[in-house]
């Protein structure tokens, strides 16, 4: 019978097509929990924003960290198909342990909603997130190396394909689980108190993962499995480490020099070992600049996002909230990848051009260098539309007149005249220490304003009579976070009132004063006013206008001639102007960066590593995102910009420098096919092992030349 011929399908392993799936199936259930996270943290386990960025951000690095613990396993220990195996189990078990966290009636024993014990949620999620990060990191260099492992020779073309197609499954599976658990989220479960349904949302992702996991062993028969060779990675170590000792000790006139650095471990190791030592040390060392590429990908889920919050959500007809955006990069990817697969590469081999693959990689980093131009453009037409808020010891201020006569304000080199319920002009902006207020109105003494006025602030005076007044200090320094609009309510009648407005209530708004700011996000909201003072012929319900992004207004509410209620608008803060449709170019430059550098750079490991190290490799890859991800909050943490445009154009400037770096590392770069490097060496053990065994061979063929 021989060997079992590898079952095929359009010209590619069977087999593949069940790892694609693995892969499609276990980053939905990464990226769907992921998803979660930060507001799972917030609003469950009631952590601030700090505690769970720092938490989220922690847990993503360990996941590009603990891939080396993988690649190790793998590699010189269970193999890879068992390694997938049994760390997938892990990952499943971790995503079923933080479902269960989430179940809220788990410790709540009265049955009033809250966690009786919040540390057992704490815990249990904590374990969960270690259990997922050791399954997905530890999974990661193995699942694209065991593919590109069921490739015969001869394959490359099909296994350049398939890198693709592999990194398409990626995100079509983070694309569908960003938009699908969150559905899931806000759906309400529990069995005696109703809630946000963490424990579904949770609960789908590990259904998923174990979904995955029964795939892969579905196809356990058809896969090529790759011997396991010995402890590899600490056989690599032990080589270099001897051949730096080994330099150091002949380092005098007397020893002649070597032609590479790594054969002074020649007197110890044997050559195959050293070629292929000398094989991964050149990839890794162009891995060098690589993590400044992750720096600047990485930031569309932070900076971006909120880059977004301060621009319009309008497009069209459509309406799409800040961190929806995001989904444009999965949706272009899945647009993309196929199309520069097969018309762009084709069209430029076609023009006789030798686009190789570290070539690719050095114009995804131009391209996303340039995303962070475009990201700066927008960001300063974003910054001409802001408002301008009071800075050090300046305070701004508005009147609103909301009495029945005409009132006089002088402030320090100005007098206003506000005529009743009149739609003032904007904050005039003051020096807090000569700050001096006057109110007069015909026929009646000047009263002086007497207020502590807190720099950096904005306040609202409201005036109803020459000597009553009230000054409210506004709290919105800052545009509405996540493009929400603040929305507050100001008393003109004789006793307080409530308001309801979408759900949220504003309690006791005393009179002649101004409730907080409540914040709602976009579109037309309706309110009610309930005051024993309205008869009950009277109108109490009332809509706002449209609501954009980002926007402050404040309803005075004050009574006609006939005792009804009257609602009028106040901008304070005006709506976002600029459209997220701007984003689009930057987000369209980062996927074409990322289609032509990742999956180029997941492929290019793959071809230059030698058989028993194509784990080591993609292990140094996934390191490189890790790295990248540690510059950022470095960066971030380090630079504190006043302008947001002025980091952007740091990061792209910083890209560039890389760039150019990676392309002269690129030029004397050489590449190389690492089996027929192996097939040679096959080829002189197998004759020096003819000689070993048959000792007259040579000296046959020897005597028959010479007769």
């Amino acid at each position: 019978m021989g060997m079992s011929v590898p079952k095929s399908c359009f010209g590619y392993p069977l087999s593949i097509f069940f790892i694609v799936v693995n892969e499609f199936c276990e980053r939905f259930s990464y990226y769907g929990m992921r998803a979660l996270l930060i507001l799972y943290f917030q609003r469950f386990l009631g952590w601030n924003d700090n505690l769970g960025t720092a938490i989220y951000h922690t847990f993503v690095a360990l996941c590009y960290l603990t891939p080396i613990l993988g690649a190790l396993i793998a590699d010189s220990w269970l193999g890879k198909f068992k390694t997938i195996v049994s760390l997938s189990i892990v990952y499943t078990i971790g995503q079923v342990v933080i479902a269960v966290s989430s179940i809220n009636d788990l410790t709540d024993f009265n049955h009033d909603g809250t966690p009786d014990s919040i540390s057992v949620h704490v815990a249990l999620s904590m374990i969960g997130l270690v259990l997922i990060a050791l399954g997905t990191g530890g999974i990661k260099p193995c699942v694209s190396a065991f593919g590109g492992d069921q490739f015969e020779e001869g394959q490359e073309k099909q296994r350049n394909r398939f890198f693709s197609i592999f990194y398409l499954a990626i995100n079509a599976g983070s694309l569908l689980s960003t938009i699908i658990t969150p559905m899931l989220r806000v759906q309400v479960c529990g069995i005696h108190s109703k809630q946000a349904c963490y424990p579904l949302a949770f609960g789908v992702p590990a259904a998923l993962m174990a979904v995955s996991l029964i795939v892969f062993v579905i196809g356990s028969g058809m896969y090529k499995k790759v011997q396991p060779q010995g402890n590899i990675m600490s056989k690599v170590a032990r080589c270099i480490g001897f051949a730096i000792k080994n330099r150091i000790r002949h380092r005098s006139k007397k020893f002649p020099k070597r032609e590479h650095w790594l054969d002074w471990a020649s007197e110890k190791y044997d050559e195959r070992l050293i070629s292929q030592i000398k094989m991964v040390t050149r990839v890794m060392f162009l891995y060098i600049p690589l993590p400044m590429f992750w720096a600047l990908f990485d930031q569309q889920g932070s900076r971006w996002t909120l880059q977004a919050t301060t621009m319009s959500g309008k497009i069209g007809i459509i309406e799409i909230q800040p961190d929806q955006m995001q989904t444009v990069n999965a949706i272009l990817i899945v647009i993309m990848v196929p199309i520069v697969d097969a018309v762009v590469y084709p069209l430029i081999a076609k023009c006789g051009l030798n686009f190789t693959s570290l070539k690719k990689m050095t114009v995804g980093m131009f391209l996303a260098s340039m995303a962070f131009v475009a990201a700066a453009i927008v960001q300063v037409e974003i910054d001409k539309t802001l408002p301008v808020f009071p800075k050090g010891n300046e305070v701004q201020i508005k009147v609103l007149n909301i009495g029945d006569s005409n009132m006089t304000v002088s402030f320090p080199g100005t007098t206003e005249t506000y005529n009743q319920m009149s739609q003032p002009k904007d904050f005039m902006t003051f020096n807090v220490d000569n700050l001096s207020i006057n109110i007069s109105s015909t026929g009646s003494p000047v009263t002086p304003v007497t207020y502590n006025f807190e720099s950096g602030h904005r306040h609202t005076l409201l005036v109803w009579a020459p000597s009553n007044y009230q000054v409210v200090k506004d709290g919105l320094n800052q545009k509405p976070e996540k493009g929400r609009n603040g929305i507050r309510f100001v008393n003109a009648f004789g006793e307080s009132f409530n308001v309801t407005m979408d759900g949220e209530v504003y309690n006791n708004v005393s009179s002649h004063n101004a409730s907080e700011y409540l914040f709602f996000s976009s579109g037309v909201k309706s309110f009610t006013i309930n005051s024993p003072e309205i008869s009950q012929p009277c109108g109490k319900e009332f809509k706002t206008p449209y609501l954009g992004f980002g926007s402050a207004f404040t309803y005075v509410i004050t009574r006609k001639s006939d005792g009804c209620p009257e609602a009028k608008a106040f901008e304070d803060i005006s709506p976002n102007t600029v459209s997220m449709a701007l984003q689009i170019p930057q987000y369209f430059l980062l996927t074409c960066g990322e289609v032509v550098f990742s999956v180029t750079g997941l492929e290019f490991s793959y071809s230059q590593a030698p058989s028993n190290m194509k784990s080591v490799l993609q292990a140094g890859w996934l390191l490189t995102v890790a790295v990248g991800n540690i510059i950022v909050l470095i960066v971030a943490g380090a630079g504190q910009f006043s302008e947001q445009w002025a980091e952007y154009v740091l990061f792209a400037a910083l890209l560039l420098v890389v760039c150019v770096i990676f392309a002269i590392m690129a030029r004397f770069y050489t590449y190389i096919n690492p089996a027929e490097v192996e097939a040679q060496f096959d080829k002189d053990d197998k004759e020096d092992y003819l000689e070993k065994s048959n000792p007259y061979a040579k000296l046959d063929s020897v005597s028959q030349t010479q007769m």
